[in-house]
């Protein structure tokens, strides 16, 4: 794995809520473990967030948050405000340190770096693309392409060359989508092994952020980044996505595949979120598939559909007949039926929703 989290916890706030101001004999730093060491084991002990700081004045802002992510995978943690997303990916870039866990990169536990080891791994090996742009207005926009080469010690020839054709215009005369253009492309000029972006289409206009989630898509297409992405948008985490997590009070609630989280959501919290969700858009003829065999169960007088194919795309077919569609594999060989019944389930449509 490039990137693995293990029991990963942020507590902020120092006080003790429940024993009043701290005793005027304890040194700050004995009364900040204090409180600490007891909002953790209250969290251990399954006690809420809400109550932890009620009791000790202590925020969980990430609470034992475990996950992997492979090489070329889109790993998106969906969370809506206060959820505690955007102080986990800080964890993981230590831009914030972590009150317990291990953070691990290719084997290493970053934890551990000391400030060289970890300035090199920010020069070199990870990239981060914030909501905000973060760009410098003093600088054009081929500076600010090049500042991570500038960063690396590149010399000035050769990172302006490399970042020549974003000419020499300044952030503030570029709109907000060319502005978040500007950061993707600085954060790509160091050719990062992982790209962590925190909620970087939020501040854009659906418009510009479609065409950004679109850019997005097709620069994994051609070179399979590692990714972190945060966003509360969940259409935004179904669209690029290979997995999702669900983030609520500082805990993941559900991770897994769109598919997975859509037909199989793990808390009442979870399926909220899916209830909206253009589940026809996301879902395959995979997912709805009847695998059942028996003696030309698996037949149907209509052409088959490929398994890869979305619901929205076979549905005209299946509302046209009553007949089952028949479904193909990679190999073209029949693997099962879609089904009416099934797949008016799956879209929440009713038993009489389709056929």
């Amino acid at each position: 794995m490039v990137l693995t989290a293990e029991s990963v916890f942020k507590v902020f706030g120092t006080g003790d809520g429940s024993a009043g101001a701290a005793s005027s004999n304890a040194s700050p730093n004995a009364s900040t473990n204090k409180a600490l060491a007891k909002a953790m084991a209250l969290a251990h002990d399954g006690v809420d967030r809400a109550e932890i700081q009620k009791r000790t004045g202590a925020l969980i802002a990430v609470r034992d948050v475990s996950f992997t992510v492979s090489e070329g995978e889109s790993f998106v943690v969906m969370g809506l405000s206060g959820s505690g997303k955007s102080t986990l990916i800080r964890c993981l870039a230590r831009l914030v340190e972590p009150s317990a866990g291990t953070v691990t990169m290719w084997g290493r536990n970053v934890l551990e770096l000391d400030d060289d080891e970890l300035r090199q791994l920010r020069r070199h090996r990870i990239s981060m693309v914030f909501q905000h742009f973060g760009l410098f207005p003093h600088r054009t926009v081929v500076d600010n392409v090049a500042y991570g080469l500038e960063v690396q010690g590149v010399d000035k020839d050769q990172r302006r060359s490399r970042a020549i054709g974003w000419g020499d215009h300044y952030p503030q005369q570029l709109s907000g989508g060319m502005q978040q253009r500007v950061g993707l492309a600085r954060a790509l000029a160091v050719e990062p092994d992982i790209l962590f972006f925190d909620e970087p289409f939020s501040a854009l206009d659906p418009l510009i952020r479609r065409e950004m989630q679109d850019e997005l898509l097709e620069l994994q297409e051609r070179q399979r980044r590692t990714i972190v992405f945060i966003t509360h948008d969940f259409d935004e985490a179904l669209r690029l996505a290979d997995r999702i997590a669900i983030m609520k009070d500082g805990a993941f609630e559900q991770v897994g595949s769109a598919a997975e989280i859509l037909m199989s959501p793990a808390t009442p919290y979870v399926e909220a979120f899916t209830r909206e969700a253009p589940k026809a858009k996301i879902l395959t003829a995979a997912d709805a598939v009847d695998r059942t065999s028996g003696d030309g169960s698996q037949r149907s007088s209509s052409a088959p559909v490929a398994s890869v194919a979305t619901l929205e795309e076979v549905l005209p077919r299946l509302l046209a007949s009553r007949e089952p569609l028949a479904v193909t594999g990679d190999d073209d060989e029949v693997i099962g039926v879609l089904r009416h019944e099934k797949v008016a389930e799956l879209l929440g449509q009713g038993p009489n929703g389709i056929g």
